[in-house]
């Protein structure tokens, strides 16, 4: 049971929701970069939420299918097809042995998630499959998928089988279901973006200036980002004063403002400590909204306190469950 690898895509990794408890010896957590579309690609094929899935990154490889394999297909729309057919994203497809999924066109969001039913056969690396590229660890060799790769497929569980039979809408070569995922309340990509944060622990070391202006100006995404952080252009902020600090711990979210003035919001591969002043934190379900922009994308900041982010992750979380539930109704129906 595998899929071949028949073309790679710009950036094609194994991820899965990272590499936890190992920060103090200085291991990157890695990860996916969109966990909540990570999440739910795999319960629409039956895997546990945080089990490995490829992600792709603005243009997607092509994938031979060697056996028929239950599949989902989350995050950004690259333009997912067999034989000239689109493959819908946010449900469940059973696609047929022998067929080849194609990516196209990045038409919305630039990270797609791939779950397989069952999961990919890699070894955990201290717990995880996550593929960390600067140390060449994890996922399928510690790289990048390339051309000619062979990827084992794990056996699927029953749950997974339980979905395939309510995949009945036939195409020639996959089937899938009448509904999806409803994603009205994933981030939607506008002109101008809002990232929600909470107030940095040196945000009033900043001039009143620099203060008013990261919550009021737009900032814009360079192309010097990466998983590691993404790198903003905009208004120049600066410190009433210069000091000295000793590094600190930094985590998914953490908006530090280097001496060029222009801040970095760290990622999946940042550091595990960081020495600059931290204006911001970005909300944990505001995370997804970012992994999807592209360099040249504009972004806002928008203050909320500790209690507001704590109750917009609990929300996500009820609509998660929400999600499980519903999926559970519709193979019981069945």
């Amino acid at each position: 049971m595998s899929i071949v690898i028949l073309r790679s895509g710009l950036l094609t990794t194994i991820q899965d929701l990272g590499r936890f408890g190992f920060q103090k010896y200085g291991v990157i957590v890695s990860g996916a970069m969109d966990p909540y579309a990570l999440r739910i690609a795999n319960l629409l094929v039956g895997n546990d939420e945080g089990t490995a899935t490829l992600e792709m990154t603005v243009t997607g490889p092509s994938l031979k299918f060697e056996q028929d394999c239950l599949i989902a297909i989350t995050g950004g729309d690259l333009s997912p097809s067999i034989e000239n057919v689109s493959v819908p994203l946010w449900k469940p497809v059973l696609v047929r042995n022998g067929a080849v999924l194609h990516f196209g066109a990045c038409k919305k969001g630039c990270r797609a998630y791939l779950a397989v039913a069952g999961g990919f056969s890699v070894d955990e690396v201290m717990g995880s499959c996550s593929t960390y590229l600067r140390a060449n660890l994890g996922g399928f060799q510690g790289r990048a998928l390339q051309k000619g790769d062979i990827v084992s497929l794990k056996i699927r569980t029953e749950q997974s089988k339980a979905i395939e039979q309510i995949c009945s809408l036939t195409e020639p070569y996959f089937s899938t279901t009448s509904w999806n995922v409803n994603t009205e309340w994933m981030g939607q990509d506008t002109e101008i973006n809002t990232i929600r944060v909470i107030a940095g622990a040196h945000l009033d070391l900043f001039t009143e200036e620099c203060r008013n202006a990261f919550y009021h100006d737009t900032f814009t995404i360079t192309p010097q980002s990466d998983r590691m952080g993404y790198r903003l252009s905009g208004p120049d902020l600066q410190l009433i004063n210069r000091f000295e600090m000793l590094s600190e711990a930094v985590t998914l979210g953490t908006i530090q403002v280097p001496s060029d003035g222009n801040p970095i919001i760290l990622l999946v591969d940042r550091q595990t400590t960081g020495g600059y002043p931290r204006i911001g934190q970005v909300v944990s379900v505001d995370i997804p909204t970012l992994a999807q922009l592209k360099p040249g994308k504009k972004i806002r900041f928008k203050k909320v306190s500790i209690e507001e982010a704590e109750a917009l992750y609990i929300s996500r979380e009820n609509e998660l469950n929400e999600l499980k539930t519903g999926l559970n109704l519709k193979i019981n129906k069945k």
